[in-house]
């Protein structure tokens, strides 16, 4: 056992080295998303708020861009941007042919 390849520890290494790192890309994804921020926390994009208060997470941006699974109501949601006001500002607006990287008014 003695004439053993010290590399051969490098692997588990370079594994364990893999799962920190996507875990912290994960997380930091998510953060950035405003889905799980701590409540201290902020994207930039919206004050902290309580997932119940939309009123609190209206935000002074005018357009949003479209990610994949988005939904009108659930771009309402995120933003605090009442659905009503969406579907005003934006009359062409197609639920099912939303597509990702699509630009819709939040304000005018």
């Amino acid at each position: 056992m003695a004439g053993r390849n010290p590399a051969r520890f490098l692997a588990p290494l370079a594994l364990v080295a893999f799962v920190i790192a996507l875990f912290m890309v994960v997380s930091s994804s998510q953060d950035q998303s405003g889905e799980t921020a701590a409540p201290n926390q902020s994207s930039g994009n919206s004050p902290a708020a309580s997932p119940t208060s939309t009123a609190q997470k209206t935000t002074g941006r005018r357009r949003y861009t479209v990610r994949p699974g988005d939904t009108p109501s659930s771009i309402a949601e995120k933003t605090g941007v009442p659905l009503e006001e969406i579907l005003r500002l934006n009359p062409d607006l197609d639920p099912q042919t939303l597509s990702p990287g699509q630009r819709i008014k939040l304000r005018q």
